[in-house]
């Protein structure tokens, strides 16, 4: 398995441990997260660590529907539910990052692709 989809197990896998420092780990320090796309880039390796600091502390979960797949460039994607409990109940957003890579083999930009559509409580489901 490649570097870049290594990378991206590695990913579900810290975020399911709740582990934020493993995931921040896989960024490199002038990464920038768009989540979702068309909304404010987070910059930079602090705010990437308040961002999975606090979902890594909402207690979600990461279920992969598909394993990762690469390019052949600098870039792969996961495609996933993340599962949360939200004021209704259960609930799950279906999601798919695409994540560039610099020659190190760390995240230098994560673009998650999910929309209102694509949120569902377990009463609608």
């Amino acid at each position: 398995m490649n570097k870049m989809k290594s990378a991206l197990e590695e990913y579900i896998a810290a975020f399911n441990a709740g582990d934020a420092q493993r995931v921040i780990a896989l960024f490199a320090a002038e990464a920038t997260i768009e989540d979702p796309v068309g909304t404010p880039k987070k910059h930079g390796i602090e705010e990437i660590k308040a961002f999975y600091t606090h979902a890594t502390n909402l207690g979600a979960r990461l279920e992969l529907i598909a394993p990762p797949r690469g390019s052949h460039s600098n870039a792969a994607t996961i495609t996933f539910k993340v599962h949360i409990q939200s004021e209704q109940g259960p609930a799950h957003i279906d999601v798919t990052d695409v994540m560039e890579f610099n020659a190190e083999g760390k995240i230098t930009s994560m673009r998650a692709y999910w929309g209102p559509d694509d949120y569902h409580t377990a009463s609608a489901t």
